[in-house]
């Protein structure tokens, strides 16, 4: 895991700020946030967003711009931005400036908030996600300045970012339902065939997508394909390695 995550994972509970609580943070362009960085993930929307900005096919973006591996604690298909040259700086900054602002990923633009929902493995459905609710942290602010207050709905708000946003509970559900079958399947199956299982995983989630279709819609039915294809996995499984 990025130290940067496992900082933020350890402390998740000393960094939480509520919906409604107010911080200090006025973005002065200095494209700080944008260097050092090795943690910044992209959920299926950012490849879909990112890609049509680019006027690029999901795959083709994440060829150029990313890298595809394994999450370690997931076992989850991670695409990540690649950083490049010893700034480690992200390749969409183009003089201090992100030259993909208004695709740029979510993590990105809700910095320096942010979000998860904490459930157990049993606890993975949409309705049982809602009912946890999202949890919200501000992240160490090491850019900018102090100059402009806000609450996190209203710094949301600006970015366009829904407070009970349909993806991403969709979105964690997912991840979260994907990564036990494959904690369970990794168990029981073949290196090759648990290769198969993580290349199906990665199509349906982040390169299945007509650039002239919603997103949303797409998301839903790839969705609803990967899990039942793991369904039929499941059943076929045998039960010892």
């Amino acid at each position: 895991m990025d130290k940067r995550l496992q900082e933020i994972a350890e402390n998740f509970d000393k960094m939480k700020i509520g919906l409604d609580d107010t911080f200090k943070f006025h973005c002065t362009e200095c494209g700080k946030c944008c260097t050092q960085r090795e943690d910044i993930m992209l959920t299926p929307r950012d490849v879909y967003s990112m890609a049509k900005e680019l006027q690029m096919t999901p795959i083709d973006m994440i060829r150029e711009y990313c890298e595809v591996y394994i999450g370690h604690d997931s076992r989850f298909p991670i695409v990540r931005i690649l950083p490049r040259r010893t700034i480690r700086r992200c390749p969409f900054l183009k003089d201090r400036k992100c030259s993909i602002h208004k695709a740029k990923p979510t993590v990105c633009a809700m910095f320096p908030i942010g979000r998860a929902i904490k459930a157990e493995s049993g606890q993975l459905d949409i309705e049982n996600l809602r009912e946890k609710g999202i949890q919200y942290i501000l992240q160490p602010i090491t850019c900018g300045d102090d100059s402009e207050t806000f609450t996190v709905r209203q710094y949301l708000e600006m970015f366009g970012l829904p407070v009970d946003d349909p993806f991403f509970f969709e979105w964690q559900s997912l991840l979260c339902s994907v990564s036990v079958f494959a904690r369970e399947a990794e168990k029981k199956v073949s290196e090759k065939t648990m290769q198969l299982v993580w290349n199906t995983v990665f199509v349906c989630a982040y390169v299945s997508y007509d650039m002239d279709q919603q997103f949303m819609p797409q998301f839903m039915k790839n969705k609803e394909d990967l899990m039942h294809a793991i369904d039929i996995i499941r059943q076929t499984m045998p039960t010892k390695r």
